[in-house]
């Protein structure tokens, strides 16, 4: 059969093995054996698919309808994955000697896939998920793919069918966790199965076709050493990071959309103890917590009638009953900064969350604006009092010019000089030029604190050794800013 070909081609027949060693296949079989059985580069180079011709899309468009006219889904829907994913292959390698279409063995094994693809997984989208080199896959109607890699936006080769096979891979994918998009609710928030965040916005307010945005998760979750490793932060800020999370500072991650917020989330709940209770509260479930003890929540939208809404300031009030020890709030955007700041200062210290700002600065401005938003009347030297006593650190990061993510700021919040919070940098990071090749070139550095304004908690844990070392390495380095 057509349809197991390349599984075929992997084993010598009795033939080609007792020719010996040095009978080769044919190059066309050899570059099929490397398709079908490639051998994972330690260091994957992102690679863009090739251009399909307009015929492939025509054939694949002919066998596609002769399939569904031939496939009993109900039957269908009983059988297992691969099982499913065989049984769509028989009947198409059938489709294809019937109809006398000429194809190549990897234009067939192309067509296999890309069917299967279609009828059991997200069509043209199963390639770039499988990619762990991509960060982002932005979808603008059926014609037009773009990915980033590296930092960088870039121009697939990836096409629908049409507008209607795209939104009925979107409603494939936000049916999984019981959403739905269509006229009446055009926009949508949802998740992959491996915790990839969703975006939907449909016709009629995306006028040239439904437009679907995912942020991907990559399958190894990453770690303060691997962001050391990438320059995202020094050694010395890392040793800080990891003491501020193992002494259960109150932390806000402020940073650029696509600036590493969650990421840094997750790197940070990795120093938070085993038997410490911890609830998440997320609009689309995508922390990836490694503690046995977590609780993940995720609001709802209305439905048809309007009616069964759950907010994130719902879901931030009912972990109070919730006997938490950690409240982390995925985004923070709404009036639940109030109640999040509530929980920290009641007893929950410990408690993260994220936030759209570009400084610490403009982080605190955005936490009362929030607040002001959300129908508090209180006067902005009580608003200020509040985010001095419950904040203990602010973290930034940013997405560079260069495409590089880095942490550019960890900043102690101090206390209140009359109406104005005062903060102080314990780390910055300065840019001091670019390469040749248009790569920024910076160093972090400390500012030279030597007690922060955590070193009693640190003390009260048992860090303020570790702590201390870490100060008096990184004043090690201290330099003046250019």
């Amino acid at each position: 059969m057509f349809g197991r070909r390349s599984n075929a081609a992997s084993a010598p027949t009795p033939a080609t093995a007792a020719a010996g060693p040095t009978t080769a296949a044919p190059p066309v079989l050899q570059q099929e054996i490397v398709r079908a059985h490639p051998e994972p580069p330690r260091n994957p180079v992102p690679q863009a698919p090739l251009p399909k011709s307009e015929d492939y899309f025509r054939t694949k468009s002919m066998i596609f309808g002769a399939l569904i006219e031939a496939i009993d889904l109900a039957q269908l829907a009983r059988l297992e994955g691969e099982a499913a994913r065989e049984e769509i292959r028989d009947i198409v390698s059938e489709i294809i000697g019937l109809k006398n279409i000429v194809l190549s063995i990897a234009e067939q094994e192309e067509l296999l896939d890309d069917i299967c693809n279609d009828v059991l997984g997200y069509g043209p989208l199963e390639p770039l998920l499988a990619r762990d080199d991509i960060a982002d896959v932005m979808v603008n109607g059926a014609d037009r793919t773009f990915i980033e890699v590296a930092g960088k936006i870039q121009l697939t080769s990836v096409r629908f069918r049409d507008n209607q096979q795209l939104m009925n891979i979107c409603q494939r994918i936000v049916s999984q966790v019981g959403r739905r998009v269509d006229e009446a609710s055009p926009i949508c928030d949802a998740r992959l199965p491996d915790g990839s965040r969703v975006n939907v916005i449909a016709p009629p307010l995306a006028i040239d076709g439904p437009a679907l945005t995912i942020r991907k998760f990559k399958k190894d979750k990453l770690t303060l050493d691997q962001l050391v490793r990438f320059g995202a932060i020094s050694p010395e800020g890392a040793k800080i990071l990891q003491i501020i999370g193992k002494v259960r500072c109150n932390v806000v991650i402020s940073g650029g959309t696509g600036s590493g917020k969650t990421t840094l989330l997750n790197c940070l709940t990795a120093f938070i103890e085993h038997d410490e209770r911890v609830i998440t509260c997320e609009d689309a479930a995508e922390l990836q917590l490694q503690q046995p003890h977590v609780v993940r929540l995720e609001t709802r939208p209305p439905n048809l009638e309007g009616q069964g809404q759950v907010t994130m300031r719902d879901l931030v009030k009912n972990c109070l009953r919730m006997r938490p020890e950690r409240i982390i709030v995925g985004e923070v955007r709404g009036p639940e900064a109030f109640d999040l700041l509530q929980a920290m200062n009641t007893g929950h210290d410990g408690s993260m969350g994220t936030l759209h700002a570009n400084s610490p600065r403009e982080c605190l401005a955005r936490i009362e604006s929030m607040i002001t938003m959300g129908g508090f009347s209180l006067p902005s030297r009580t608003l200020r009092e509040m985010i001095t006593g419950s904040v203990d650190v602010i973290i930034q990061a940013m997405r560079m010019r260069d495409g590089s993510r880095r942490i550019t700021h960890i900043t102690e919040v101090m206390g209140m000089e009359g109406d104005v919070i005062i903060t102080q940098d314990l780390f910055v990071y300065d840019v001091l030029g670019e390469d040749a090749n248009g790569r920024l070139i910076g160093r972090h550095r400390s500012t030279g604190i030597g007690r922060p304004r955590f070193w009693e908690r640190a003390r009260y844990y048992g860090e303020e050794r570790a702590l201390a070392a870490a100060l008096d390495a990184a004043a090690d380095t201290v330099e003046q800013p250019l």
